[in-house]
């Protein structure tokens, strides 16, 4: 694969364009990631409406019908359930880790598989979730396990 940058002060707007013999899932994949890298949702802390990009999600999580969104430096409620999220996620970065969890695959730093069939996942800030045994075959998929 080649890549090339042409910076030019006159460019109003960042064009990426991709030439390929074929279209196939790696492609999708990356076209993915450069979509949701613009990609905004809304979390609230302390009463006050925060506007997050989505690169910084390390993963959303609900408990008691309350969903979260945990990112390095806070942690934010949404109005939206977690399959409502799931669908504003859906690039090739976040994954259903469990009933509770969507993850960002980007922000995992290890893994490592329980007898049980569940995957500990421990993110780049030192928290730890685990993939449930219906998703793990998924995760490992997606991480080319």
């Amino acid at each position: 694969m080649r890549i090339l940058i042409n910076e030019d002060a006159a460019i109003d707007e960042t064009e990426i364009i991709v030439n390929c013999k074929k279209c196939d899932n790696g492609i999708l994949g990356v076209i993915d990631i450069l979509r949701s890298y613009d990609q905004k949702i809304t979390g609230v802390k302390d009463g006050r409406t925060f506007i997050l990009d989505t690169k910084d999600i390390i993963y959303c999580d609900s408990v008691d019908k309350k969903t979260f969104i945990y990112t390095p430096d806070a942690i934010y409620e949404t109005p939206l359930r977690l399959y409502e999220l799931e669908k504003r996620l859906s690039s090739g970065v976040f994954l259903r880790a469990s009933k509770q969890n969507i993850i960002n695959l980007l922000k995992i730093k290890s893994l490592r598989p329980e007898i049980t069939g569940k995957i500990e996942v421990t993110f780049e800030n030192g928290e730890r979730l685990y993939a449930s045994r219906q998703y793990s075959s998924a995760l490992k998929s997606k991480l080319g396990m």
